[in-house]
């Protein structure tokens, strides 16, 4: 029988990066490893409604460096720096809290994203704030896929709820899609992302996949290979 696999670690090592990188941890692994899931954990409850895609971690033996990605850097950053101040005062109070080693250098970078609609992460959050705003689930997933499908970068998406939709007293799912999602592709560029709306009645659960076309080599590198392969035979 198949497994079902999560399509960003199904393409790590293949056209994706971890989201934690690290540099000479040495045998400090186990608790840069608490440290960093704690952290992203704290961070993802900490902004969340900001509209964040994703939450990046650099190490190496003195510095540590945060990178946060979202649609709406302002919001995290606020006027002169102000809030990103607070959460920096924030985020150290809580890993003294959660006993997370502290390396000397600590920064929090904000990088934005240029296009929200083909980051599923980011699509997950608008569909929860609309559920949230109580706004009936069949139009906030049709208005949500209209504006997805608008993007030039998207091939294809799909939206999934479950739960007690309409407050309705037994849960069930609902699903929208729309274009080719090639799961078993290694070089396509699936995004996938779950997210909650907490209602009165409980939480509904989404998930997002969105399918960005298929990434292939430099052109420019492929060509000088075969360049390189060409001279070689004609020796």
């Amino acid at each position: 029988m198949s497994h079902t696999v999560h399509p960003y670690s199904h393409r790590v090592g293949i056209i994706r990066d971890w989201k934690s990188r690290w540099f000479a941890c040495g045998k400090d692994y186990a608790d840069a490893l608490r440290g960093d899931v704690l952290l992203r954990e704290y961070l993802v409850k900490r902004l969340r409604g900001m509209y964040v895609s994703g939450i990046h971690i650099e190490r190496n033996k003195n510095e540590m460096r945060v990178v946060i990605h979202t649609s709406r850097p302002g919001i995290i950053i606020g006027r002169s720096g102000e809030h990103m101040t607070k959460l920096r005062a924030e985020v150290d109070k809580e890993m003294r809290r959660l006993r997370i080693k502290k390396p000397e250098s600590l920064k929090i970078d904000v990088e934005e994203v240029r296009v929200p609609e083909a980051d599923a992460a980011i699509v997950a959050a608008m569909v929860a704030e609309g559920l949230e705003r109580r706004f009936p689930f069949r139009r906030v997933m049709k208005q949500t896929m209209e504006k997805v499908m608008a993007n030039r970068e998207v091939k294809g998406a799909r939206i999934v709820l479950s739960g007690r939709l309409g407050g309705a007293e037994m849960s069930r799912k609902e699903e929208l899609k729309k274009g080719g999602i090639p799961l078993q592709t290694f070089r396509a560029d699936i995004d996938f992302a779950r997210e909650r709306a907490h209602l009165p009645y409980g939480d509904l659960g989404i998930k997002v996949w969105i399918y960005r076309g298929e990434v292939f080599a430099d052109e420019a590198k492929t060509n000088a290979k075969k360049g390189i392969k060409d001279s070689s035979k004609n020796k």
